[in-house]
């Protein structure tokens, strides 16, 4: 099983148990997420299986977006619902303070993640020093948020919805927003529905995992197939010697290409390098001699 599945992850479960799910019901051993969501999160979690699995780090380098439901005059140490209460102020914002803050936390800016999170602090997870009530002084991260559309608006909750890059924390968001309001926030409830080019339309349930466990053929309909993964990305079909080249780590050049021609890559760019029957067999970039291409990661 060489691909993406898309899941629809449900609440209370981390994205590692959904991986041990998908890899004990499909039999499946290579399987990897592409995107942690905290347990009280719900909707797409990638995941990548077989070869696809080479492809973890290109597939997470992707914007997200985010329905998230923000209650405010309450701050806790997870800045979430599921954490212990730090502070209860009972304040609610008015509509334009708000609108005020999420236009304030548009655009390019550094994020300080959660002290409850995965960061690693000289080699241990944030959380784990945080439940041991050890400080943690985490490094502010560089996010870009191109969307944060307040839906909705009842005085103690907003329903924000979100557009940003990979690495970014929604909790972190909820939790400056209660800063710059002046009442304390944290986030209630957050729904990813979208992962770069993966979104909720025919993702799948752990339940239709569970039927695929049953019956193999009926996980035709979600699998999403390796040579339609990064399809953002340039793409070079080879003839049979460029694959067989590509095969063994070897640069190829214009002469192995199908039809013969010239490509120029950018600089440090990656391209997609497919057989002749247009099957993604490795991801290359700009090779030491020039005009050439060498294949980084092989999936042949």
């Amino acid at each position: 099983m060489d691909g993406v599945i898309v899941v629809d992850k449900p609440q209370g479960l981390t994205s590692h148990d959904v991986v041990a799910v998908a890899r004990r019901l499909l039999k499946e051993k290579r399987i990897g997420h592409t995107g942690t969501l905290d347990p009280l999160a719900t909707g797409v979690l990638p995941l990548a299986c077989g070869r696809a699995t080479r492809l973890v780090r290109f597939l997470t380098a992707s914007d997200k977006d985010y329905d998230a439901t923000i209650v405010f005059g309450v701050t806790t140490d997870t800045y979430d619902v599921t954490g212990t209460e730090t502070t209860r102020s009972g304040l609610q914002p008015s509509r334009e303070a708000v609108d005020d803050a999420a236009n304030r936390l548009r655009g390019e800016y550094d994020q300080v993640p959660p002290a409850y999170s995965a960061k690693k602090v000289a080699g241990r997870r944030a959380y784990e020093m945080a439940r041991d009530d050890e400080p943690v002084e985490l490094r502010p991260v560089p996010v870009r948020v191109t969307r944060a559309e307040i839906r909705s608006f009842t005085g103690d909750r907003a329903t924000v919805a979100l557009t940003c890059s990979a690495g970014f924390y929604v909790r972190s968001f909820a939790n400056s927003l209660g800063q710059f309001v002046g009442t304390g926030a944290c986030l209630e409830e957050l729904r990813r529905t979208r992962s770069g080019d993966f979104g909720l339309e025919g993702a799948a349930s752990l339940d239709s995992l569970a039927e695929a466990a049953e019956d193999p053929g009926s996980n035709a309909g979600w699998l999403v197939p390796m040579e339609q993964l990064l399809t953002r990305l340039p793409a070079v079909r080879l003839t049979e010697e460029g694959r067989l080249r590509v095969s063994h780590g070897r640069e190829v050049d214009p002469a192995q290409a199908a039809p013969a021609g010239a490509w120029s890559p950018e600089p440090g760019a990656w391209v997609r390098l497919l057989d002749e029957r247009g099957q993604l067999i490795a991801l290359a970039q700009p090779g030491p001699t020039p005009g050439s291409l060498h294949p980084a990661v092989v999936l042949i």
